[in-house]
This record gives C-alpha cells, sequence and structure tokens, in this order.
C-alpha cells in the first residue's frame, strides 16, 4: 500500500458526518459552532473511541466498511501519536510522532514511513487537527450545510480547504448541540469532543463517512500504547 492510501485512511479517521435530512434550523450561530470546535479540540491532550467507517471508491463504484477503536495523544513540538485498531477488516495503523507502521496481520507484512514525510507539504493539514492545533477558520471556508442539522437536532457543517488539496476536496462535520450548549454557557470542561461524525470528500471522487461512539477525553493515555514492535516473520515494507 503506499503512503497516499494510508494517508487516506487517516484523513478520513481523523476528520470525524452523517449526511441525513435537514428537520430544524440551527439556532446557533455559525460563528458559535466553529468557535465550539476550535476550542474544544485545543483542549484534548488524548482521545479514546470506537468508530464505524464507510469509505466509497468512486473509481470502483463500490463501498467498503470497516471499523474498531481509535487511540489519540498529543506528542511533544506538535506531533501527534495515533492508534487505529481495525477489527474488520484487521489491521492497525500506529504512529509514536516519529514513526507510522501500517500493520496488515494477514498479509504478515507491515509499511513503515517517516511521520514527517507522511505529513509533508499539503498533507500538513491532517496533522494539524489530530494534534488539535488546528484551525478550522484558517484552513477552511466554512458554511452550514445544506442539511444544516440532523434528526437530532446537531449542526452539519461543510468546509472547504482554502488551499488546494488532493486529499480533501470538502469535508462535511456533525457537530454535537450539547456540546455547543455547554462551550456557550461557560461549561467547556463538561462538553466533550465536539464532533461526532465527518464525511470526507477527495478530489477522485472518494467518499469516507466515519462515526464515533463512547468517545473518551483526557484520560492520561500512556505514549506505551503507540509503540509497535514488528512480530517474528512479518515482512517490513519501508517508504
Amino acid at each position: 500500500m503506499k503512503i497516499k492510501s494510508v494517508l487516506t485512511i487517516i484523513l478520513g479517521i481523523t476528520f470525524t458526518l452523517m449526511s441525513v435530512p435537514v428537520f430544524a434550523a440551527p439556532d446557533a450561530t455559525l460563528k458559535d459552532v466553529v468557535a465550539t470546535v476550535e476550542e474544544l479540540y485545543r483542549s484534548v491532550e488524548d482521545m479514546q473511541a470506537n468508530f464505524s467507517q464507510k469509505t466509497y471508491i468512486g473509481s470502483l463504484k463500490r463501498e467498503e466498511k470497516g471499523g474498531g477503536e481509535l487511540l489519540l495523544r498529543k506528542g511533544d513540538s506538535g506531533s501527534a501519536m495515533f492508534l487505529f485498531n481495525y477489527t474488520k477488516p484487521k489491521q492497525q495503523i500506529i504512529s509514536n510522532g516519529k514513526t507510522v507502521w501500517y500493520y496488515l496481520p494477514e498479509n504478515r507484512q507491515v509499511i513503515m514511513t517517516d511521520a514527517a514525510k507522511l505529513f509533508a507539504g499539503g498533507n500538513a493539514i491532517a496533522l494539524s487537527y489530530l494534534t488539535g492545533l488546528g484551525n478550522l477558520s484558517e484552513d477552511f471556508n466554512i458554511k452550514f450545510a445544506r442539511d444544516a442539522s440532523d434528526k437530532k437536532g446537531n449542526y452539519i457543517l461543510e468546509l472547504v480547504p482554502k488551499k488546494n488539496s488532493q486529499a480533501v476536496s470538502k469535508l462535511q462535520l456533525t457537530v454535537s448541540t450539547g456540546a455547543v450548549e455547554k462551550y456557550l454557557s461557560g461549561r467547556a470542561t463538561e462538553a466533550g469532543f465536539p464532533v461526532l461524525a465527518s464525511v470526507l470528500h477527495d478530489q477522485m471522487g472518494n467518499r469516507t463517512t466515519i462515526e464515533y461512539s463512547n468517545i473518551r477525553v483526557n484520560r492520561g493515555l500512556g505514549r506505551e500504547r503507540f509503540s509497535f514492535k514488528v512480530p517474528a516473520g512479518v515482512e517490513v515494507i519501508k517508504q
């Protein structure tokens, strides 16, 4: 698997939407919702959550499904440690902030690449949000989506990168109404992680939909959770 393919998976997970019909207009302003996401992102030091993923491959007109558990921890000097532990299909993407391993146990292969190389140039936008330091209003033109809220009244944002990116043509985020209300009332510490789901569109016509559940933040995840030891008999491919 090429570096670009690994990056697409990471981007899909990082940018957490399920586009459903609108039932109510948003009560908070666009500025309020964006401020909630930005400020609460910055407060996250680590995160653990379950996720389900659907990826539509435009060239094949085929949809693939997966899911598992995500662990994320801010590293030093703006780096990010992460573990995407897929239960279906069985695979792992792990980084200690310096190296990224993409482990395919069924193939008995692990692909290794330098994290700085993976997130170089236009791909730096992914690292920005993995570390929680991204600024939505600086990186994207933002508006409420055509379907501005979902069945539960959560807000749906549509974001288009200000700088051309092959990895991201459009992003939709579902933002928790409860988190916005708590943030605006001065109870940001009770708001938790504000993004419930995402839909990432790339320039190739692919679409990755991610939904999060059982989200836990700032539980003190240790660095040891983000190390990888190559199992015996596994082929190492460096990219």
